[in-house]
């Protein structure tokens, strides 16, 4: 490092020592691999392609033109909420801490329950739609159909390669994930000046144009419905899914340099960057479809489709091997942001098993034990959802209210328990942001339960009833939350212990 970074790196170390814990990690990622590792989940190339089938076959072209800059507008709302509580409390696990500090030991519980199963389900949601885009694109060719055993034996192995590579290290993980931010930015422009040269059609109107194609017109992935709002809200689980992630910079906080000044940009810039990009490349895509109702039938295949009809053999193909290449990292990266989740909430003492979980090899400088346990636990829950619908249902509102959560708690903090910002400041504008999203995350919930999803609803009542039995049966009696005041100081021994047991001191 330079002597910059070697400044920057012990202020890092000394805040966190301030806040009771040691630096157990390898502390080696700059602003762009920070960045690198949130647009690498977020892979616009992953569910921005995936999903598509739930706006083609709902409210068709609009769903894309406009829905795109509606859920792009939302998600940035949360990245800008979350970026002033990530340069105030820069920790793996950010927004389990932010909740915790700010808003209760229970609180700060909650949002870490939901927000591990948000990510649990977001690397088996990203991993399922990697098995049926290469199904798709490539399935034909070596002889694999879609299928439970297929997919699941298929998911194992993609699931432990991604697992393995984390376990290797952070270095081995930000090199991946750093070629997959440019990989992601310029296949998403290939794909887009591909789609546009080859385009049928420059009717632009398309892009502003609702029609109805719930029902049997879209496919039957929406349930037939008059309510063209309600099918356009459906439609917005496409953005909103595919912009989620973005917390992996903060999860990383405590591997990045100068994390207070650079997690906070970097959680922005790839919420910003990625919604662009996927905005332009799905206008690009609506110019390219041959026929919008013929599309719309087309489901969840409608990807396939449009580049079957559209572009020569050659470049389609090169396209597909890009497009699986990014969502194979993505789902690396998600392993990443899990595992280090995992790994906070361990320290504490937040889940079963925490000694076993929170775990640092020695040699690697990873949480060795929290990298296989997600990437088990990921699988398990294809096994049981199975539908890639739910499993993104599942995610998305896990997630968002897990980002809501801590933002809420800074709302009623800020100027009052919470008087000490980051680096990173946007001011009192700070509690119109966090207002905006309490209630963008409410809908989400309402939209995200609607029918086809409505079996999200009853995995999130099993998620409800798990979360009361293991609070008020187990953790509420044994769980402190992070260190606090006295806690802290107590800690010392402790810090300079585990930091001598990796050679970080």
């Amino acid at each position: 490092m330079s002597n910059h970074d070697d400044t920057l790196h012990a202020e890092d170390v000394q805040t966190l020592h301030s806040m009771g814990y040691a630096q157990e990690l390898a502390r080696r990622m700059g602003h762009f691999s920070n960045f690198a590792i949130s647009f690498s989940i977020i892979c616009i190339l992953s569910g921005g392609i995936n999903s598509l089938g739930q706006g083609t076959s709902g409210a068709g072209g609009a769903a894309l033109g406009i829905g795109w800059i509606v859920g792009g507008l939302a998600a940035l709302m949360f990245a800008l909420g979350m970026a002033q509580l990530s340069s105030a409390f820069p920790t793996a696990g950010g927004l389990y801490h932010w909740s915790s500090i700010l808003g209760g030991r229970f609180w700060g519980w909650l949002t870490a329950w939901l927000n591990l199963i948000g990510l649990i389900t977001v690397l088996a949601a990203i991993n399922v739609g990697t098995f049926n885009f290469f199904v798709g694109s490539f399935g034909s060719f070596v002889g694999i159909e879609a299928g439970y055993w297929s997919q699941l034996i298929f998911l194992i192995a993609m699931t432990g390669i991604q697992a393995l590579i984390n376990h290797l290290g952070i270095k081995a993980t930000t090199k991946l994930t750093d070629l997959s931010g440019y990989l992601i930015l310029g296949g998403a422009v290939l794909l887009t000046v591909a789609l546009f040269a080859y385009a049928p059609t420059r009717d632009f109107s398309r892009l502003r144009t609702f029609t109805n194609y719930s029902g049997a017109a879209g496919g039957d992935v929406w349930p037939e419905t008059s309510s063209m709002m309600m099918i356009f809200f459906l439609g917005l689980l496409l953005p909103i899914y595919t912009l989620t992630g973005y917390d992996a910079s903060a999860h990383t906080s405590e591997e990045t340099v100068g994390a207070a000044r650079k997690v906070p940009t970097a959680i922005i810039h790839s919420v910003f960057w990625a919604a662009l990009f996927a905005w332009i490349f799905s206008c690009a895509f609506v110019l390219a479809i041959p026929d919008m109702a013929e599309a719309a039938k087309q489901g969840w295949n409608v990807f396939f489709y449009v580049m079957d009809a559209t572009l020569p053999a050659g470049l389609k193909y090169f396209l597909y091997a890009v497009i699986l290449v990014a969502q194979f990292i993505c789902g690396l990266a998600t392993v990443t942001s899990a595992s280090r989740m995992t790994f906070a909430f361990a320290r504490d003492d937040g889940l079963p098993g925490s000694r076993y979980l929170k775990t640092v090899s020695p040699k690697h400088r990873t949480p060795v034990h929290a990298i296989w346990t997600s990437a088990t636990l990921a699988v398990g829950f294809t096994s049981f959802a199975g539908a890639y619908s739910v499993a993104v249902a599942v995610t998305s509102i896990a997630l968002y209210l897990s980002y809501a959560m801590p933002i809420a708690a800074g709302l009623f903090a800020y100027g009052n328990g919470w008087k000490q910002m980051g680096p990173w400041d946007m001011g009192p504008a700070f509690r119109i942001v966090a207002v905006l999203c309490i209630g963008i995350a409410g809908v989400i919930f309402y939209v995200g339960v609607q029918p086809p999803n409505d079996f999200a609803l009853k995995v999130l009542g099993v998620i409800a009833v798990l979360t009361v039995l293991a609070w008020f049966g187990i953790e509420n009696k044994r769980f402190k939350g992070p260190p606090i005041g006295d806690r802290i100081a107590a800690r010392a021994a402790e810090i300079a212990a585990a930091e001598a047991a990796v050679g970080e001191a």
